[in-house]
């Protein structure tokens, strides 16, 4: 018996310990979400790792990369793009051709193709470039410095909207989590909350710039976010964000940040469970 009880303490010992590793509640998690126009381009950081979700359109390239210098981005080990939509991938080439190392290209396993030549545009991006893509879906898992970097979905093809075949990612660390959904519209939403891997986040990226086919009641219960952040431009598309998304952020005491409102963008950080916005 007493030994049954020792091997038990051993095994939760060595559990603790596995899951300390994972996420380190002292290392800083960040999101830099670059303000690109109705677009998105995100920097995530914790510890060593730095990742950019999405490189928004061709035309603001040269703003992200602007923003990246100016944020002492010399390498990332990793470009993840959710999915083929322009205002997503377009600024991937000039990216390639800006001097920052990239360790990996990470993009959606599912996709649909509108243009008749069939051809990805991450694939034709890195054409003639000496890079592989790896193609992510549900249950992925990607190397996180201090903390954990998580696939949510897409769990399925779908062949209707290729917005809601996004990667969603869960970002773990600094005693927190930000949850970052791409241009995830209902149907995506609704396949991630039926199989039950929609987590409570400290933050959420809101889906498709805050239009009004994204944002769910349901998930924004489900995710309980103290801060939403929207990356759009009004201006560029008038119908963003949705008054509904706002109404319901509203209705539901959640504080919400949008890129157009800043210079640079939105960051927020989470080191040791506390969360602070900054406008840059």
């Amino acid at each position: 018996m007493k030994k049954t009880f020792i091997i038990f303490i051993l095994v939760l010992a060595l559990l603790f310990s596995c899951s300390c590793a994972e996420t380190n509640a002292d290392t800083e998690l960040s999101l830099l979400a670059i303000n690109v126009g109705k677009a998105d381009a995100l920097l995530l950081r914790s510890g060593d790792s730095a990742y950019l979700i999405d490189t928004g359109t061709k035309k603001s390239s040269g703003t992200m990369i602007n923003v990246l210098q100016s944020e002492g981005v010399t390498r990332l080990t990793g470009v993840i793009l959710t999915h083929t939509h322009a205002d997503h991938v377009g600024g991937l080439k000039a990216l390639l051709d800006s001097g920052i190392v990239i360790e990996k290209i990470y993009t959606s396993k599912y996709y649909v193709l509108k243009k008749e030549d069939g051809k990805h545009p991450v694939e034709k991006a890195i054409k003639k470039k000496d890079y592989e893509i790896t193609w992510l879906s549900g249950g992925d898992e990607l190397p996180l410095d201090g903390g954990k970097l998580s696939v949510l979905g897409p769990l399925e093809l779908n062949e209707e909207a290729e917005n809601s075949n996004s990667l969603v990612l869960l970002a773990e660390g600094g005693g927190g989590s930000i949850l970052l959904t791409g241009d995830m519209e209902f149907p995506e939403e609704d396949s991630l909350l039926k199989a039950g891997v929609i987590p409570q986040a400290d933050v959420l990226k809101v889906g498709n710039h805050g239009e009004g086919d994204a944002t769910s009641r349901q998930l924004v219960i489900t995710v309980q976010p103290k801060l939403a952040v929207i990356s759009t431009n009004s201006d560029e598309e008038p119908d963003t964000p949705d008054p509904r998304v706002i109404r319901l952020l509203n209705d539901q005491g959640i504080e919400y940040a949008i890129t157009q409102n800043s210079e640079n963008g939105i960051l927020v950080t989470l080191k040791s469970g506390e969360l602070v916005t900054e406008i840059k």
